[in-house]
């Protein structure tokens, strides 16, 4: 029995794909069947039906249908999981069937003619009667035999003239999630969400994301006068300070202080986290606030505690770092903020590899004369050409005045390989639009046109982390947004603030956790 799955889990790498590594299971109460909306390198549907504790499944190109005068090709493959009958989520690009999946509809169903439903999938013809939310009345599976005899892959699937026909009907005209009622763009663009089927529909929908920071821990901080102990994710941090103005009042809203600041990190940082752990911070401090002078700051304090990780860098000639933090705890970007460090700049590359980066940055760069239109303008078209080129990448407002692109790199790449691959794919959108690009290294000399920065990729050199808050009035935070956020009328590259992003957090989830297990291979652009 056990054996059923050896080819399904042959074909994947658990470690990377939210499918579900499953188990055979019994054949108690009614089958159920599943159908998937799946957009992996095409579009089809999933038909899969639970026989003998696996779900028998065939994939389906046109989607299945309540026209009786449709016949649609269907490929038998490989048998799946009973636990797929729930899954709905993004498979992460290069591996199998990389794509986004929905649970197109979903219900129970009888075989017709037959006791033995494995019996007859053997025998290359399956009657059964669907009770599901779209599809009803009788479907039937038969092998073409005339295109390769009993080992054949390739099946019709049909639906017989009975009560439910309905002539003309479409599948794409129902193009919403039984369980979530998402569509496939609306699940790319929310991938932190799972669906419990055996809960209630108000609870029904689950974040993925880390679980926040206990309420009292907060109430805790406030509780401390200027200064104090605090203990936050199991750590004991000596906090000071905490009601300096770091922040002015922009004109949203009040100043923000030190302890505004130190919540609001403890606060995001599980969310955050990922995108900083395991490698080396240059961190920004500003200590007597954004109107003050800041400086970069990179060596690891000596007073800094012993749970701090350190990395100490090997290559650091005389003058330079030689031992970096490496936030890999929420509490480390709680020190950090409480160290004066406003902005976080991971390095792209980890402590482990440090001369191999993790991911390809694309960075707008607007200049003096450069509108919002036009900045909104570049992001598009680089949304274009990413798309054509099939990588996954995500944008992020940075905050301030620009937009920066996200794309995840598999192991192997040196920063000469992600600068030359994004300056090829940035080039190739500067000549759509070469009135609004200046390829200029010296501000002065770009005569205030927009500069698509590939030389970002490079060892040590940084762009602010997700979630970071920026020098400027009112604590602004460079926050990842959604491809179709780009054509929201409301969105400015400031919009979300430390008091407002953790209510959108809470709304729209994450959507850099796309990125999260993608790394890929960059395509050859000629």
């Amino acid at each position: 029995m056990a054996g059923k799955l050896d080819i399904y889990r042959g074909m994947r790498d658990f470690s990377r794909t939210p499918e579900p590594a499953g188990a055979v299971g019994g054949a108690e109460g009614e089958r159920r069947f599943v159908v998937q909306r799946h957009r992996a390198s095409r579009l089809h549907y999933d038909v899969r039906f639970e026989i003998d504790g696996v779900l028998v499944s065939w994939a389906v190109p046109k989607g299945p249908t309540l026209d009786p005068k449709a016949r649609r090709l269907a490929m038998h493959v490989e048998d799946h999981p009973v636990e797929y009958l729930h899954f709905e989520g993004v498979i992460p690009s290069g591996e199998y069937g990389g794509g986004d999946v929905i649970v197109w509809d979903t219900g129970t169903w009888e075989p017709v003619h037959t006791d033995d439903p494995g019996a007859a999938v053997r025998d290359g013809e399956l009657h059964a009667e669907m009770h599901g939310h779209k599809l009803r009345g009788r479907l039937v599976l038969v092998r073409r035999d005339d295109r390769g005899g009993a080992g054949s892959d390739e099946w019709m699937l049909l639906h017989k003239h009975d009560d439910h026909a309905v002539g003309g009907w479409d599948p794409e005209e129902h193009p919403r999630s039984v369980l979530s009622g998402r569509t496939n763009e609306e699940v790319v663009e929310d991938p932190h969400r799972i669906w419990r089927s055996e809960a209630p529909a108000a609870e029904a929908s689950v974040s993925l994301l880390p679980e926040s920071l206990p309420a009292e821990a907060i109430d805790e901080l406030e509780s401390l006068g200027s200064g104090g102990t605090w203990e936050v994710f199991g750590r004991r941090l000596k906090v000071t300070n905490l009601d300096k103005v770091l922040f002015p009042a922009d004109d949203r809203g009040r100043s923000v202080t030190k302890r505004e600041l130190l919540a609001y990190t403890a606060r995001v940082a599980p969310v955050a986290l990922p995108y900083l752990a395991g490698r080396p911070l240059n961190m920004h401090r500003y200590p007597n606030g954004v109107g003050g002078k800041g400086f970069w700051h990179k060596q690891r304090p000596e007073h800094a505690p012993g749970w701090l990780r350190c990395w100490e860098n090997p290559d650091a000639d005389e003058g330079e770092t030689t031992a970096y933090v490496v936030p890999d705890e929420p509490a480390a970007l709680v020190w950090v903020a409480n160290f004066g460090a406003l902005e976080w700049h991971p390095w792209t590359s980890r402590a482990e590899s440090p001369h191999e980066p993790t991911y390809a940055l694309i960075d707008l760069d607007p200049g003096e004369r450069t509108t919002w239109d036009d900045l909104l303008a570049l992001a598009r078209l680089h949304r274009t050409a990413l798309d054509h080129l099939g990588v996954t990448a995500r944008p992020k407002v940075t905050g301030r005045r620009g937009i920066q692109i996200w794309v995840p790199v598999t192991p192997g790449y040196t920063f000469e390989d992600t600068r030359a691959w994004v300056e090829k794919v940035s080039r190739t959108v500067g000549k759509v639009v070469p009135e609004l690009i200046s390829w200029k290294w010296e501000v002065k000399q770009r005569k205030g046109l927009a500069r698509l920065d590939y030389t970002q990729n490079a060892i040590n050199k940084t762009l602010v982390a997700p979630y970071s808050a920026r020098p400027a009035a009112g604590a602004p935070v460079s926050v990842p947004i959604a491809w179709s956020e780009l054509d929201d009328p409301g969105l400015r590259t400031d919009r979300w603030t430390i008091r407002t992003v953790l209510d959108r957090l809470v709304e729209r989830g994450d959507p850099f956790r796309a990125l999260l297990g993608a790394a890929q291979e960059l395509p050859e652009i000629s």
